[in-house]
């Protein structure tokens, strides 16, 4: 029971918050199910785990411990996903589209349109690249990086994971950068023209123009999307295990 207990609660934490396994539209019994086979896969394989009865106060810090390890885990390659919204946040304000929002049931708040359109395309890549596999083996690769004990964790992964929340800024803004250029280079020219010639009413066409000129700026960026996506997703994988190195004592 052991054996399988403290591997399933770290796999059932990370399967809770990690990208298409954690959305809200997974029933949570699916969830449930699916890291108890991979628990049921991967438990023969960790190697001796510490002689530490589950009903004692080491037993419930370890499991404290691998709740905290597989949800700062599926955070770390949610990380990308949260990037990708943001980049449709900032196209979303430019395209004047900051109005035409719906309730998100994920993140329990209003979503701009162009954000959930790039989050759904983000997913379709991550799947089309096998993200979620290589993110179950690194969730299996874990167990050896950092083993199951009731030592305490280092902090190293914990200041790393806060450093790594600055990407969501730096690729938010890499992706939305063409087509913010593009946009406001567009807006600066209407401004001139208003300027040149008064009786040309700006307010009448601009919004249309912008919206138009965002829409097909958007289709210029889609066959990129894959491309810019690729190599963040491996080094939110990547950053799995580094999270784990940082945590041993």
């Amino acid at each position: 029971m052991v054996a399988f207990l403290w591997p399933f609660v770290r796999m059932l934490a990370l399967v809770s918050t990690a990208p298409i396994f954690g959305e809200a539209w997974v029933p949570r019994p699916v969830k449930v199910l699916i890291a108890a086979m991979l628990a049921f896969v991967v438990s023969p394989t960790i190697g001796p785990l510490p002689a530490v009865p589950v009903v004692s106060a080491g037993g419930v810090w370890i499991i404290v411990q691998q709740v905290l390890i597989g949800v700062a885990m599926g955070f770390t390659v949610r990380l990308v996903f949260t990037a990708v919204l943001a980049a449709g946040e900032y196209i979303g304000l430019q395209m004047g589209l900051s109005f035409a929002s719906f309730f998100d049931p994920m993140s329990h708040g209003s979503t701009m349109v162009v954000s959930r359109l790039l989050n759904m395309l983000a997913m379709l890549i991550f799947l089309a690249l096998d993200g979620h596999l290589l993110m179950v083996n690194a969730l299996a690769q874990s167990f050896h990086t950092l083993p199951i004990a009731d030592a305490p964790l280092a902090a190293g992964g914990w200041m790393f994971l806060v450093l790594a929340g600055a990407e969501i800024f730096a690729s938010g803004l890499l992706l939305s950068l063409p087509l913010v250029t593009a946009l406001l280079t567009l807006n600066l020219a209407m401004g001139i023209l208003n300027r040149a010639s008064p009786q040309f009413s700006i307010f009448a066409v601009g919004f249309p123009l912008t919206l138009l000129a965002g829409i097909f700026m958007l289709q210029l960026l889609m066959p990129n999307l894959g491309a810019f996506l690729e190599p963040r997703f491996a080094e939110g994988i990547a950053s799995m295990l580094r999270f784990t190195q940082g945590l041993r004592p």
